[in-house]
């Protein structure tokens, strides 16, 4: 008996210490367990106390009448599967009829609370299904990414959500996207994960990075080209659109618009032409938006309406064309000029770290999800990384990004080196990869020599 009672103490000892260090660890040995246990044995009683059954049919009260039985009790909705995760559990209901997919989301808290979990999130499979995400704990105060992602064309993971799912940046779903932070806010870890998905994959980078290029011009041997000042923007800019009207011209010959031709194999895109043909698809980073769209001077003025314009048609007419976009900023409002509200309503895609005011969350959900605008003010300073991402859908969720270092980025772009395509139209902007002091624009230099 003694034996048994310090085995006893020591494994709640080890299961108190992994709770408090390593959580995942401890969910994985025994949270998991537990928590199934207390789903299955509170089911019925928590829908009940929530509001989440209904009352028994007529013919059931009038079976139970004829044959002289007690009256059935309410009936919550049914488990068609309950799936433990490495984060937590997946509860898999099929509703009653009556029931309504809003009625669970709303008990959401209330679930939580009964079940003891750290969140509880829902979602509509189909009619009539609905799949409940429950956590165990905070997986987003050390996020640890799955050792296996989803690998899909255009897809990278980026991040996890506060549900234990991961966070994927798909560009042919969502191809242009919106990314604000303030200062210190975890916008640049956020943009180097980004990166670091991107660079193994058979893609174009082109970046803007008007801060003298301290935060892209290290990734540089990754990159197609790069411009570190408006003026060497504005013209990278148009190239993009030059080349953007090149493929376009490119799709126009090879439609294969005939009588012969199924429909499923008319091109439209990029996408549709033969792997042979396919242009290089273009992922195009701006890292502060806000010091393309300011100027003191009438030629600056000049220069600025010329690249929120090539912005703006990048923006409508680049998917199709393989061009992406994605637009980073502290600060993102209408004092920006002309412009600028037409470029927000093409970006699908919008991410929100850490802002210092309440216009900037306007801007970033205001149009798409005005409860999500609430949440992107309230991250606190010392959660850096901590995100709001949302869509046009509506739909909105906490996400974080797992720290990753200058270095890390570095060092992962350069073992991808070789993967950097060449394209004619962008070469005079492909940065020089030497000394630290080289790794200005071509075009640039080329300028100054003039």
């Amino acid at each position: 008996m003694t034996a048994f009672t310090v085995a006893l103490v020591l494994v709640v000892a080890a299961s108190a210490l992994l709770r408090w260090r390593r959580p995942a660890w401890y969910w994985l040995a025994f949270g998991v367990t537990l928590a199934a246990l207390r789903v299955l044995v509170r089911y019925r009683s928590v829908m009940d106390a929530c509001g989440l059954t209904v009352p028994p049919t007529r013919w059931r009260l009038a079976l139970a009448r004829a044959t002289n039985q007690p009256i059935p009790e309410p009936r919550p909705p049914r488990i068609r599967r309950l799936r433990p995760t490495r984060t937590g559990l997946v509860l898999r209901l099929k509703l009653r009829p009556g029931q309504d997919v809003f009625d669970i989301a709303a008990a959401s808290d209330r679930l939580r609370h009964s079940f003891s979990m750290f969140g509880v999130t829902s979602r509509e499979v189909r009619s009539g299904v609905v799949e409940v995400r429950m956590t165990g704990y905070d997986v987003l105060k050390r996020v640890q990414m799955p050792a296996e992602t989803e690998a899909l064309p255009m897809r990278v993971p980026v991040a996890l959500r506060e549900d234990g799912s991961v966070h994927y940046r798909d560009y042919r779903s969502i191809p242009h996207a919106l990314t604000l932070g303030a200062t210190e806010s975890g916008k640049s870890v956020y943009q180097r994960n980004l990166v670091a998905g991107l660079a193994p994959l058979d893609v174009a980078l082109v970046g803007i990075d008007c801060k003298q290029g301290v935060e892209l011009f290290p990734l540089a041997r990754r990159f197609s080209a790069l411009a570190d000042s408006p003026d060497t923007a504005a013209e990278l800019l148009d190239a993009l659109v030059a080349r953007m009207a090149d493929v376009y011209r490119l799709i126009r010959t090879q439609q294969r618009i005939t009588v012969d031709v199924p429909d499923a194999e008319i091109a439209a895109d990029i996408w549709d032409l033969p792997d042979e043909l396919r242009p290089t698809p273009v992922v195009v980073l701006v890292d502060e938006v806000a010091e393309l769209a300011l100027y003191a001077t009438k030629e600056e003025e000049k220069r600025r309406d010329r690249i929120i314009t090539a912005l703006v048609r990048l923006a409508q007419l680049g998917r199709a064309a393989g061009i992406y976009l994605e637009i980073c900023g502290q600060r993102f409002g209408s004092e920006l000029g002309k412009g600028i509200t037409m470029l927000r309503a093409q970006l699908t895609g919008r991410t929100a770290h850490r802002l210092n005011d309440e216009t900037s969350a306007n801007m970033a959900f205001g149009d798409i999800a005005p409860d999500a605008v609430l949440a992107a003010i309230q991250i606190p300073a010392e959660l850096r990384g901590l995100a709001i991402a949302g869509d046009a859908s509506g739909g909105w969720h906490r996400i974080r990004a797992p720290h990753t270092s200058l270095r890390q980025a570095v060092n992962l772009c350069n073992r991808y080196a070789d993967r950097t395509p060449d394209l004619p139209e962008l070469a005079p902007f492909r940065p020089t990869t030497g000394t630290a002091t080289e790794l200005v624009p071509s075009a640039k230099a080329s300028r100054a020599t003039a």
